[in-house]
């Protein structure tokens, strides 16, 4: 059993890596993981030469709509992940990939999703086309004040996807956890807050310690310097 396993909570919309390397830094994992298989962080590495290239319709909307908001943070959707793998690299940490396959996570969405799922989502996207920064507030802040009662809301509305997008998800990463914790001390899980509740509980006998998307968000800042890195981050 290691010594400490820290599940971070990030939002892949907000401009928060800096925060995400600091919180890294603080607890100098030997290992930190990432909400990612190999292939998602090859794209984001190759973001800027191929952009949304070879991948799903309906990954590519989903993707699309994400970067519409994240425009709005002056981020780009993914760089916390990018963050966090930059922050195992200065302390010399290992990395692993605990996330499902993209192609698996989306070939067994679509077709587990009844008709009228797959249209209330379309819909929700083109929707969320139009999404202000002020909307998105007021639904972070919905989800904040209750968690799991925002996740209750969606699985009503998208039963499949429930299933699909967080809880076999949150099975397969705290599944992959168990299994590193034998090898590595310390670990850093770097995973959309929306993973933290599901994971958890499946974690209970591990004692995580939790870091939640309001902690780094809001927390008052101060500057944290690890091997001549600077970073800013603090809970206050």
């Amino acid at each position: 059993m290691p010594d400490v396993i820290t599940l971070i909570g990030v939002g892949h919309v907000f401009d928060i890596g800096a925060r995400v390397k600091a919180a890294i830094a603080a607890r100098t994992p030997t290992l930190v993981c990432l909400e990612l298989d190999r292939a998602r962080f090859q794209s984001l590495l190759d973001r800027p030469k191929n952009g949304m290239e070879g991948a799903p319709v309906m990954y590519r909307m989903l993707a699309g709509f994400q970067q519409r908001i994240a425009d709005q943070y002056g981020t780009a959707v993914g760089d916390e992940m990018l963050a966090a793998a930059r922050a195992a690299r200065d302390i010399r940490a290992s990395i692993a990939f605990i996330d499902m396959e993209a192609s698996t996570i989306f070939r067994e969405f679509w077709a587990q999703m009844t008709l009228k799922e797959k249209v209330k989502l379309m819909l929700a996207s083109f929707a969320g086309m139009f999404t202000s920064r002020k909307g998105v507030e007021k639904e972070i802040a919905r989800f904040e004040e209750d968690p799991q009662d925002y996740i209750d809301a969606f699985s009503k509305e998208f039963p499949s996807a429930k299933r699909v997008l967080i809880d076999k998800r949150d099975e397969h990463m705290s599944g992959r956890l168990r299994e590193l914790s034998a090898r590595f001390e310390r670990i850093v899980a770097v995973v959309g807050d929306g993973h933290i509740n599901g994971m958890s509980r499946r974690l209970a006998d591990l004692r995580p310690e939790i870091v939640r998307l309001a902690d780094l968000r809001r927390a008052p800042e101060m500057t944290l310097r690890q091997d001549g890195n600077e970073y800013t981050y603090s809970f206050g």
